[in-house]
């Protein structure tokens, strides 16, 4: 069964088992109609349906307003929040803005990750006892610690002191928990990543397992991390197997698309340059009810950054653009930037110029430039045609890992010098028509802004590399403060977590 296809089970079937304070008299009450925790995990379909419940964690990236690449774009210095006014949001315009607080950031983006790394823990704990067969056995561990490592990487570079939890804990020690060095969460990581591409397939049968964590994918995420932690000889190392020969296919079948706009089809899915990939559907039928809570499974993404009150004129040749919110407009130094590259026309949909020739008309959203994300621009004819609100059930899948991503990452962590690191630049350029330039650390960078631009990458990149305090200053951004988010207020209260240096 699909693993796109089978997301709406989850949470009809999973255990039902939770983080919270709660009176004796609660705890007392027999759950009736639910499974309980020490008694659900009886056979190899309920591990199964532990195993996808983890899984819909990825869906982070893109689900309810919260998302990560709307987030992390709007404090990048190539976009603004946007939205409807400043108040549209408080928490994305405090990011954007440098004035985010431990009262106004969303909890959410500490609290799913770490939900996520509960439900890998509680599997991991249960896998070993589990009447099953081996090969799945061993499948299903695998991927539940590549997952996990996913999570804490996720965590430890948005906020850079968390917990480190690897079993599940007792109620009564929640509250007693520390953080740990990131030294020790980046070890466990990689140890996790280690362990994990040993008991996984090289490649997944797509037409039965899409979706699912692969060997070659657990190597790209290892080669990020060791990157991200200094380690760049052993970085070049895993991402090289990912990578193989710039421009080829690689050992396991990856391949850079041919047409960069191919890479924004919304039937393109699972596509030869996807490597991790976190899936959209319609199938919930998300409606406002419920959008955000969990239970939705539509890509947000596109509603967010559509024009709002967007309107062709009878002769227009503008896209049919479904109307949205006009979150994440770029701002005029990244149109300056990307200007006379090829991949414009599919990065930045222009309806500055559109409007200046009488072929649209929208409503300004804050800080509106007319440069708005078009690799997330929802159309009408991409709308769902099934239950649910159209808004919330766009079916665009979200690339984590892409292949132009590990090629530039490779390139860096070889040091941006040498005939390899010059051969997958020159890949990344070549596929859209670009001459070579000599390869270098910064111009690596600059392709990563440009070929990446508006996928949630920017920031990490800004602040990994050491630029974020120049890039960032014109936005508000403090060095020594801003490199990494505050702990959200009600993870301090009555526990022993400390909060971030300056906040």
């Amino acid at each position: 069964m699909k693993l796109r296809n089978i997301k709406n089970l989850v949470f009809g079937s999973i255990l039902v088992v939770a983080f919270a304070s709660c009176t004796k008299e609660f705890l007392d009450v027999e759950p009736k109609g639910t499974y309980l925790e020490e008694n659900y995990y009886s056979n190899e379909n309920q591990a199964y349906s532990g195993l996808i419940a983890i899984y819909d964690v990825l869906g982070k990236e893109s689900r309810g307003f919260e998302n990560m690449v709307t987030m992390m774009n709007a404090g990048s210095d190539d976009h603004h929040a946007g939205g409807g006014g400043p108040d549209d949001g408080a928490g994305i315009h405090a990011f954007a803005n440098y004035t985010i607080t431990a009262s106004n950031i969303p909890a959410s983006y500490w609290n799913d990750y770490f939900q996520g790394i509960f439900r890998a823990n509680v599997l991991l704990s249960k896998l070993p006892e589990i009447p099953m067969g081996e090969g799945n056995r061993t499948r299903f561990t695998a991927e539940a610690k590549a997952l996990r490592a996913y999570f804490y990487f996720q965590l430890v570079r948005m906020f850079g002191n968390i917990p480190l939890i690897v079993e599940p804990l007792p109620t009564a020690e929640i509250y007693n928990v520390e953080q740990a060095s990131k030294e020790a969460v980046y070890a466990q990581i990689e140890t996790d990543l280690e362990e994990a591409k040993n008991g996984l397939p090289d490649m997944v049968n797509l037409a039965t397992e899409a979706g699912r964590f692969s060997k070659g994918a657990v190597q790209a995420l290892l080669g990020k991390v060791y990157l991200y932690n200094g380690k760049n000889s052993q970085a070049a190392a895993e991402l090289a197997e990912v990578n193989g020969t710039p421009g080829g296919t690689s050992k396991y079948g990856y391949r850079l698309l041919d047409d960069f706009a191919d890479l924004w089809d919304f039937s393109n899915t699972f596509n030869s340059e996807s490597i991790l990939e976190t899936t959209n559907t319609n199938q919930s039928n998300a409606d406002w009810g419920f959008w955000g809570s969990g239970a939705d499974e539509g890509n947000s993404i596109n509603i967010m950054v559509g024009p709002r009150s967007y309107v062709r004129s009878a002769t227009s040749t503008a896209p049919d653009f479904a109307p949205g919110w006009s979150f994440n407009v770029f701002t005029d130094e990244f149109f300056d930037v990307i200007e006379n590259d090829p991949r414009f026309d599919e990065t930045i949909a222009n309806l500055k110029a559109f409007e200046e020739a009488g072929e649209i008309e929208y409503l300004y959203g804050d800080k509106d430039t007319g440069y708005y994300l078009k690799k997330f621009m929802p159309l009408n004819s991409d709308a769902t045609t099934g239950g649910g609100v159209k808004e919330l059930n766009y079916q665009q899948h979200v690339y984590m890992i892409r292949l132009a991503d590990t090629y530039l990452l490779e390139a860096e962590a070889l040091g941006g010098s040498g005939a390899r690191a010059q051969a997958l630049l020159d890949a990344v350029r070549a596929r859209v028509g670009l001459a070579p330039v000599p390869v270098s650390v910064q111009a690596i960078w600059n392709e990563r802004r440009i070929e990446l631009a508006g996928e949630g990458h920017r920031w990490f990149d800004l602040v990994r590399t050491g630029n974020a305090a120049t890039a960032l200053a014109d936005k508000g951004f403090v060095a020594g403060k801003n490199e990494v988010l505050p702990i959200p207020l009600r993870e301090m209260e009555n526990t022993l977590i400390v909060q971030n240096p300056n906040y």
